[in-house]
């Protein structure tokens, strides 16, 4: 699944960044992904790989390679990009950071191929990065397709039949997020997208009105320890100096963080899934501890001990 999302960031990546009509030889050969020893199965990928960028509002054109017009190329036209489902500076910079790891013939994109996609360079920051586009990617064309146009969403959730308006998209933590209500009711809900199969356009262009001023962003929870039945409660966690870093780039800007002398820091938490605030520490080894609440602690001094 992920391998097919970054082949089609490779194809779309490099036919924006070459400035001639390139033929399907030429792509076989060049982009990363396509399978190089068998014709049918080259056809039959790239044949899937333009109508998903055709869906996604990416116009490819055959076009003369020389002047004597013997052989043609695939290009790009002026103005093609996806159309906009409204991404936060977080979701663009997923898509520059899967971007950056695409190689093409021994070099990453440039910059212009993603501000056509919609991304947004980043500064280096000296560490470890990472994304995952988190769902199939019919999946995410629909999607896109519909928050652009305003259509209705169908398909299964947990068992049962829905068919929603999605008024945004959001992504966090590998995953991306649908945000919207059920036809005939007014909650707005979350729904993972990975966990909704088959994802299916229905219903009429403007078929729904966004809120005015609707954020996607604040319906999802900024961390797994924030979404939960139990009671909310606030946690104090100290992380050691070696891990600090890693800590503060994994909780929200809303976490209050105190810096220690020794350089570790203290995180202040809202918890409502106390098992997912557990699981996180835990994975920092002896690198991190609760300190209050007193009950939290001993949770976690139990699940060690058994």
């Amino acid at each position: 699944m992920q391998k097919v999302i970054e082949r089609i960031l490779n194809l779309l990546a490099f036919l924006l960044n070459v400035d001639r009509p390139v033929t399907a030889d030429e792509i076989r050969m060049t982009v990363a992904g396509y399978d190089r020893s068998s014709d049918e199965a080259f056809r039959r990928t790239f044949e899937r790989d333009k109508g998903l960028l055709r869906r996604l509002g990416i116009r490819l054109e055959l076009r003369p390679t020389d002047v004597w017009e013997v052989e043609h190329g695939y290009t790009v036209l002026p103005g093609s990009e996806f159309p906009d489902p409204g991404l936060t500076d977080d979701e663009r910079a997923a898509l520059w950071i899967a971007a950056q790891v695409v190689r093409m013939g021994g070099r990453s994109s440039g910059p212009d191929a993603m501000f056509k996609l919609g991304g947004t360079p980043l500064a280096p920051a000296g560490e470890p990065l990472a994304a995952d586009l988190g769902t199939q990617e019919d999946d995410l064309a629909e999607v896109f397709t519909a928050i652009t146009v305003r259509r209705h969403l169908a398909f299964t959730y947990r068992g049962r039949e829905r068919t929603v308006a999605p008024f945004g998209l959001a992504h966090r933590r590998g995953h991306w997020y649908l945000i919207g209500p059920e036809r005939g009711d007014d909650l707005i809900k979350v729904f993972r997208l990975d966990r909704a199969t088959p994802v299916t356009t229905t219903g009429e262009a403007g078929g729904f009105e966004r809120p005015e001023g609707f954020s996607a962003v604040s319906f999802v929870p900024n961390a797994p320890w924030e979404a939960g039945d139990a009671i909310e409660t606030t946690a104090l966690v100290r992380i050691d100096p070696e891990l600090a870093w890693w800590a503060e780039r994994q909780v929200h800007d809303s976490a209050a963080v105190t810096r220690l002398p020794d350089g570790g820091v203290e995180l202040s938490l809202r918890v409502a899934n106390p098992d997912a605030l557990i699981g996180w520490v835990l994975s920092f080894e002896d690198g991190a501890e609760i300190i209050e609440p007193a009950e939290l602690r001993q949770r976690i001094i139990e699940r060690v001990a058994g």
